[in-house]
């Protein structure tokens, strides 16, 4: 079986050197703010509704291109500006996973999103997060469907 993304381990291992709670916020702070929305070359507002990620507060947005080794590209949209959780994983969901094997994207478990964020998330942001990532990964499945 295929394991999760390499660079995705390795910001799991890093935030899991964080492991009160203060610390690990701070820390995905610092990652929210790096947050680059999707560029208007790739999506314009308004976004189409196809890549709304569906029960996110942060109304977070996915968009995948692929690359020509086939992988994915992947950007997100936050609109949100007190959207920080959301920022959060889509930065780490941006540059952990483009690039990455496909079928790894795939095998993510969605328990990622608790291992990022804790699990004092309420269970609203906990559906939404979980959600960019089922939204990622589907982008993976039909492209590996062709």
């Amino acid at each position: 079986m295929d394991e999760i993304p390499e660079k995705l381990q390795q910001t799991l291992e890093n935030l899991e050197m964080f492991p009160d709670r203060a610390s690990r916020i701070e820390l995905l702070i610092g990652i929210a703010e790096k947050f680059r929305p999707v560029p208007e070359s790739i999506a314009a507002r308004p976004y189409s509704e196809e890549h709304r990620v569906k029960g996110c507060e942060s109304e977070a947005f996915v968009f995948a291109l692929p690359r020509d080794d086939g992988s994915l590209d992947f950007h997100f949209a936050v609109e949100n500006p007190q959207g920080l959780s959301a920022m959060a994983l889509a930065s780490i969901l941006k540059d952990s996973l483009s690039g990455a094997p496909l079928k790894q994207v795939l095998n993510i478990p969605h328990e990622v999103v608790l291992r990022i964020f804790g699990r004092e998330l309420s269970m609203g942001k906990n559906m939404g997060l979980t959600n960019m990532l089922a939204m990622v990964q589907e982008e993976a499945r039909r492209r590996l469907q062709g």
